[in-house]
């Protein structure tokens, strides 16, 4: 049976009985892409909201803002933000362009948020979200209860209650290691202060790479915009030494589509890389899986079963990002447990099966937890696969604002139009929330 969320808001007996409850608002976790298309809907629909924000407005977005996204501005843009945006006089930009992180943000992003700004609360971590008076194993009156969540930011610890909640919060910003076994060891951990996990703007940073010896770790199209910047620099340091460390038994499956590739700057990425090394710029190590890590006197090395790499004055690994489950735990859910991807729609977007445009189009229905309101959507709802674009996204949050709103109907109608061929990235690795 089909349930309608708002129908549940209020405990009323009647209209005006003392006794009633208030229908309290939904709340979006994340202040990204997605957190804020989510908010333009419900904003569409006049249902109640409010957002939370852990840093700045899409602050995942602005750690990234050098890099150059592979999908253009009309696959960037929800059609509800779009509506609102447009409404103020707001030019969208032309659609053909590739935007930056910079771009996306300044241009997009913010304006957008300027138009709900009363109802964002920036700098407020989540840190756990349950149901009031009422843990993980109790059932009686369970869907009766509002959502409470608990933030900590400068002021301290707060509380909010809300009829429904939408996790946004994506995986940029909780990394895989370097280790290929998964898992997080103490020599990693030691190398902090010469280890990025990021796509890092080297010419802003040109000393910390210039005539160094550095590994780039990772099979995605993170890993290639980190050798590409980096061959920037060593064109004008020519004694900087580069060497791209990856699993896969040929590195010609790291290289994408190419003239193939519906997204063309997606392609030409696999294509400059062919010729790098094919022109033997770069070093390549493949396959090569990270068994341990050795910080030593002269650098650090990498070693594997067979051999041991390096040494190295820096890492940088881009071996993509996993979701973090940690303020869930007083609530229903249920994920994969191979993709960590929300359980119904992991079949539909596992990485060994599918590129980004053959996911089927999927919404509230799918995304549907235990704990009837809460919903993981964006990259997060996609667990560690790296096939997610923000057009995804805003679907499945214009579905779940029209199962709340109680328009079954629409909620149910999902459509999505993604450019096929090569795993599909936003060219952050599944960063964009």
């Amino acid at each position: 049976m089909e349930l309608n969320i708002l129908s549940n808001s209020s405990t009323c007996c009647s209209p005006n009985d003392d006794c009633c409850e208030p229908t309290y608002p939904v709340a979006i976790i994340g202040s990204g892409p997605i957190g804020l298309a989510a908010a333009a809907h419900l904003e569409k629909n006049n249902i109640p909201y409010f957002i939370l924000e852990r840093g700045k407005i899409a602050s995942n977005v602005q750690s990234w803002e050098h890099v150059q996204l592979f999908s253009p501005w009309e696959f960037n843009v929800d059609a509800a933000a779009k509506s609102l945006l447009e409404e103020t006089g707001w030019v969208m930009p032309d659609k053909k362009i590739i935007p930056t992180g910079k771009a996306l943000r300044e241009e997009y992003l913010l304006p957008l948020s300027e138009l709900m700004k009363d109802k964002i609360h920036t700098n407020e971590e989540v840190v756990a979200i349950t149901k009031q008076d009422t843990d993980k194993m109790k059932s009686k009156n369970r869907e009766e209860k509002p959502f409470l969540i608990f933030t900590t930011g400068p002021l301290g610890t707060k509380s909010y209650k809300a009829l429904a909640v939408i996790d946004a919060t994506g995986t940029w910003g909780n990394p895989n290691p370097a280790i290929s076994h998964g898992v997080w060891l103490p020599a990693e951990l030691g190398i902090a202060s010469k280890t990025q996990y990021i796509i890092p703007n080297v010419a802003e940073n040109k000393k910390r790479y210039a005539n160094k010896r550095i590994a780039v770790i990772g099979a995605g199209h993170s890993a290639i915009n980190s050798l590409l910047q980096l061959l920037a620099i060593k064109e004008a340091d020519p004694e900087t030494e580069i060497t791209w460390v990856l699993r896969k038994h040929r590195v010609e499956d790291a290289l994408g589509g190419g003239t193939s590739d519906e997204l063309a700057a997606r392609g030409e990425l696999g294509i400059q890389m062919k010729q790098i090394i094919d022109n033997q710029v770069i070093k390549v190590e493949t396959p090569f899986y990270i068994q341990s890590i050795l910080d030593k006197e002269e650098g650090i090395f990498l070693k594997d079963n067979k051999k041991k790499i390096g040494p190295f004055d820096e890492i940088i690994v881009n071996t993509g990002n996993r979701p973090d489950f940690s303020f869930h735990k007083e609530l229903r859910y249920q994920v994969d447990a191979i993709t960590e991807a929300v359980s119904a729609i992991a079949s539909l977007i596992d990485p060994n099966l599918h590129s980004c445009g053959t996911v089927p189009a999927h919404g509230e229905k799918e995304l549907r937890q235990h704990e009837q309101g809460f919903y993981i959507v964006g990259s997060k709802s996609y667990g560690r696969a790296p096939t997610f674009l923000m057009a995804t996204g805003y679907e499945q949050v214009r579905s779940i604002v029209a199962y709340i709103a109680g328009d079954i109907e629409a909620a149910l109608n999902v459509k999505l139009t993604l450019p096929e061929t090569g795993v599909c990235h936003t060219g952050i690795d599944g960063c964009c929330q």
